[in-house]
């Protein structure tokens, strides 16, 4: 009701850490994303994050452990909203060299 989401490059603006990563599609659910925080899934610069709350800002790097492997992600951007999986290109920029 009068927040706004942040949707440019600016290094000041943050979002939250369930919210990217199911921006990111990276999970499926919003709730997903938080359960996978609050469990002690996601690293944030290296260090375990277990608020999903937590704001993350460009530049972090963020460590997921999914179900059988691990993304390591440069966070580059963020969405006002969920979109398409070729809209999430510009969210990250993918530091584990695996293609997806």
């Amino acid at each position: 009701m009068g927040r706004t989401t942040p949707t440019s490059d600016t290094r000041s603006e943050r979002q939250r850490l369930d919210k990217w990563l199911w921006h990111a599609r990276l999970v499926k659910a919003r709730t997903s994303a938080a359960a996978l925080v609050s469990s002690g899934h996601v690293r944030v610069n290296g260090v375990r994050e277990t608020s999903p709350g937590h704001g993350v800002k460009t530049g972090d790097v963020l460590t997921i452990a999914l179900d059988r492997s691990v993304r390591v992600l440069k966070v580059t951007g963020f969405a006002a909203r969920r979109g398409d999986a070729a809209s999430v290109r510009g969210l990250y920029d993918d530091l584990d060299g695996a293609e997806r």
